[in-house]
């Protein structure tokens, strides 16, 4: 069986840590937060994995970078849940930055990636004046 391509990337595999991470948070919450909090925080969280998995089998790398950004779209996402988590008690101040050091080091994944999609872009370009 093959490995798909995505799963190589260092990103997703830290995304991926990063899901599994936010399940054990909220699996301590309150039950009256099951539709609530627990449930956009973990949706959120898995977008990130699967929109750079889906991105990965694009035709394009302009198309790559959009399901890139959609991800970290989805990162700034998780980071506003769980400020309100924090703020209502929901988790810890050293669980927030467990999670905060997680998601920055996505962040910086994400970027660099984009921006080395985005010169691969360029370069193919530029050559193509010449």
């Amino acid at each position: 069986m093959t490995t798909r391509p995505h799963k190589n990337l260092i990103v997703w595999q830290e995304a991926i840590g990063f899901v599994k991470h936010i399940y054990s948070l909220t699996s301590k919450f309150p039950e009256a937060e099951k539709f609530g909090l627990v449930s956009q925080l973990r949706r959120a969280a898995v977008s990130v994995p699967t929109n750079i998995a889906e991105g990965s089998a694009r035709n394009t790398k302009k198309e790559f970078i959009q399901f890139l950004y959609i991800a970290s779209g989805s990162l700034s996402e998780v980071d506003t849940l769980l400020t309100i988590s924090t703020e209502i008690n929901y988790i810890s101040s050293k669980e927030y930055a467990i999670a905060l050091e997680m998601q920055g080091k996505i962040s910086a994944l994400l970027n660099g990636l984009i921006k080395k999609l985005k010169n691969d872009i360029k370069k193919v370009s530029d050559e193509g004046i010449k």
